[in-house]
C-alpha cells in the first residue's frame, strides 16, 4: 500500500477509532482521528484525505452534512460507517455523496476491503478531464494546462509533462528515473542536475500562483501530488 494514502476518520466513538486507526496503520495507510466536530470542514482541509470514514451519528451536525458540505469542495471517496441500517438511511448516504456504507459492527478485514476499493475507483482507475490538486488549482488533461483560480499558469513542454506524469500517478510516487524517461519524450536533454532545476522552477511557479506546496518529495524515492 502506498503510504502516501491518508484515511481520515470521523468516528466520536473512541475506541472503535482507535480501533480502526491501528488496523489500518498496520496496513501501510496513515490515518487521521477528527478531534473538532464543530468544524468538520476545517479538519479536512487540514488532513486533505484520500479518503474519509464517515459516521452518520456525531457532535453537532451528522454525517450527512458534513458529507455534503464535503462534496461542495471535493470528490474525495466518503464511505459511511453506521450501526443504522434502515434503507432510508443507506439511501441518504448515498443521495447526499457518499460512495458507500458499512453497516456496524463489521469485521476490520471486510472494512479493509472496501477501502481498497475506493481507493482503486478514485485514483487507479478514475479518468477525469479536470482534477483539482489544491484548492482553486485545476489540471485539464485534454489541453495539459494548469489553471489557477481560472487563470492558466504558463508552463514550457518540460514542465507539462511532469505535471501529466504526476497527475498520472496522484497519489503515489513518481522516480527520478521515471520523470527522466519521461521528458526524453522531449526534444530537451535532461540530466539528473537538470531535473532537480526543473522541478525546483515548478514548484516556485505553482507556490507563486496558488500559494501551495502542489509537489511533494519523498525522500530516497521521487516526488507525488497529495
Amino acid at each position: 500500500m502506498d503510504e502516501n494514502l491518508i484515511i481520515m476518520i470521523v468516528e466520536d466513538d473512541t475506541l472503535l477509532s482507535n480501533e480502526i486507526e491501528e488496523f489500518l496503520k498496520r496496513w501501510g495507510y496513515r490515518t487521521a482521528g477528527c478531534h473538532d466536530f464543530s468544524n468538520l470542514l476545517k479538519e479536512f482541509e487540514k488532513i486533505d484525505p484520500h479518503l474519509i470514514l464517515m459516521d452518520i451519528n456525531l457532535p453537532f451536525y451528522d454525517g450527512y452534512y458534513w458529507c455534503e458540505k464535503i462534496r461542495e469542495i471535493s470528490h474525495v471517496p466518503i464511505l459511511f460507517i453506521s450501526s443504522r441500517n434502515d434503507d432510508r438511511d443507506k439511501i441518504m448516504a448515498i443521495a447526499q455523496g457518499g460512495d458507500d456504507f458499512i453497516e456496524k459492527p463489521f469485521h476490520l478485514e471486510f472494512l479493509k476491503a472496501k477501502i481498497e476499493a475506493a481507493l482503486r475507483r478514485a485514483y487507479q482507475y478514475q479518468v477525469k478531464s479536470r482534477t483539482v490538486l489544491s484548492k482553486g488549482l485545476l489540471f485539464d488533461a485534454n489541453s495539459s494546462l494548469l489553471i489557477c483560480d481560472g487563470e492558466e499558469i504558463e508552463l514550457t513542454k518540460s514542465e507539462k509533462k511532469i505535471i501529466e506524469k504526476l497527475v498520472e500517478r496522484r497519489p503515489g510516487v513518481v522516480t527520478r528515473d521515471e520523470l527522466m524517461m519521461t521528458l526524453w519524450d522531449t526534444d530537451e536533454f535532461v540530466s539528473d542536475g537538470t531535473l532537480t532545476t526543473m522541478i525546483s522552477r515548478l514548484r516556485k511557479k505553482l507556490e507563486q500562483a496558488c500559494e501551495d506546496k502542489v509537489i511533494c518529495t519523498r525522500k530516497g524515492r521521487g516526488y507525488y501530488i497529495r
